[in-house]
């Protein structure tokens, strides 16, 4: 019985940087750059360990401080090597960095909601669009697909950058954006589907 030619296909592990201190107490992030904590290190070291056996052959990050300190021990562990992207910083969250998110819950109540239930609506003072940091993030992953057509690579991005990149991956839903701003380590695989990626 005759059988398909099996097409290569390209796998992208989406990892998200160790959390800091200000995950932990709730405040936006953004593109401000904020070391791991002890329990950032402590979920890096646990994705190394995750990942070990999965013959990932390189590692491409965002620019801040906490994806630059994750790509840089898991490539040490993984023995790959990490690779900046500046088209992968994180969202520019303008006047609300460093705000607690339940600060801007509280003054800002239709603006917080309408981030939650249609964050492409919206943009932070002074900040970035949804639409300009998904196209970002389109580019990007058009150049990675192009550059690898099948194995295993790895993104590190914070979140809700991270968010973007899951839902081109997998054709989803952003979800609830505030709910995922301070969510940190952990990882998911992606087989990459061609007209996911184009630019």
């Amino acid at each position: 019985m005759a059988t398909g030619q099996i097409k290569p296909m390209l796998n992208i592990i989406l990892i998200r940087p160790g959390s800091t201190n200000f995950d932990d107490e709730g405040r936006i992030t953004g593109t401000l750059d904020v070391p791991l904590n002890q329990c950032g290190e402590d979920q890096v070291a646990r994705t190394s360990n995750e990942l070990a056996d999965h013959h990932i052959q390189a590692i491409y990050t965002s620019p801040c401080q906490a994806c630059q300190e994750t790509t840089a021990a898991l490539a040490k562990q993984l023995d790959v090597k990490g690779k900046t992207l500046p088209g992968l910083k994180n969202l520019d969250h303008g006047l609300w960095h460093g705000k607690m998110i339940v600060e801007v819950k509280q003054k800002q109540p239709k603006v917080y909601r309408q981030w939650q239930e249609h964050p492409e609506t919206v943009c932070p003072p002074e900040g970035e669009t949804l639409e300009s940091a998904q196209k970002r993030s389109q580019t990007v992953l058009a150049k990675l697909a192009k550059k690898h057509k099948d194995g295993v690579i790895a993104v590190v991005v914070p979140e809700p950058f991270a968010s973007l990149v899951r839902s081109q991956l997998n054709d989803g839903e952003l979800g609830d954006l505030w709910k995922a701003e301070c969510q940190c380590g952990g990882w998911e695989q992606f087989e990459v589907k061609p007209s996911s990626v184009g630019a």
